[in-house]
């Protein structure tokens, strides 16, 4: 497996490697909704704390990573990035997922998981992941709506900023099951305007 960091575009999202140009963006994506980073992320990207996020995650991020800014409408709206990259195993999560709440629950996330899902599996990958917050319904019932299949729940997972306790709920694709997946999603995607 050999992910390259690569623009990925299609009618309703680009993909560009995350750099300094999306940073105030990406900002203010993160600022518009506060609530959400107190109650569902296990850091904080609002106010005071996105610049230490920054150089944490995106100004210089670890190898087993590559960000991606999702852009809407020529504006930073988001992000989603490739995780744990494990080349050995051919297996990486897609994650560290945030979008702005004008552009939740349409065409955006669909869009880009899978541009991200098809670059994953056309470099090699044999099983994409992701890991999703036990309490984040919405984001559950969207990895499940891709596709993906729910392995399990790592029962005290980790500990968010706030100190809550999380339980990470587990989900996949895997190679073999790819061209069925994306089928759907395409279809799903050619019946939005």
């Amino acid at each position: 497996m050999r992910l390259e960091p690569s623009v990925l575009e299609n009618r309703f999202v680009r993909l560009e490697p995350m750099d300094e140009a999306h940073r105030q963006d990406l900002r203010a994506a993160c600022d518009a909704d506060p609530q959400t980073w107190t109650a569902l992320y296990p850091y904080s990207m609002v106010g005071r704390h996105f610049d230490e996020a920054w150089a944490r995650f995106y100004a210089d991020p670890a190898a087993d990573r590559l960000n991606y800014a999702v852009v809407v409408a020529e504006r930073c709206m988001g992000v989603s990035s490739y995780l744990g990259i494990d080349p050995a195993n051919q297996a990486l999560e897609i994650g560290g997922t945030y979008y702005h709440p004008k552009v939740r629950g349409g065409r955006v996330n669909p869009s880009a998981k899978r541009l991200l899902m098809a670059h994953a599996f056309e470099a090699g990958a044999r099983r994409v992941q992701f890991k999703v917050d036990a309490l984040n319904a919405r984001s559950r019932a969207a990895v499940l709506k891709l596709g993906a299949t729910q392995e399990g729940v790592l029962r005290q997972d980790r500990v968010t900023w706030t100190g809550r306790i999380r339980d990470t709920v587990v989900f996949s694709v895997l190679a073999q099951e790819w061209p069925e997946v994306r089928e759907r999603l395409d279809a799903r995607l050619a019946a939005l305007t």
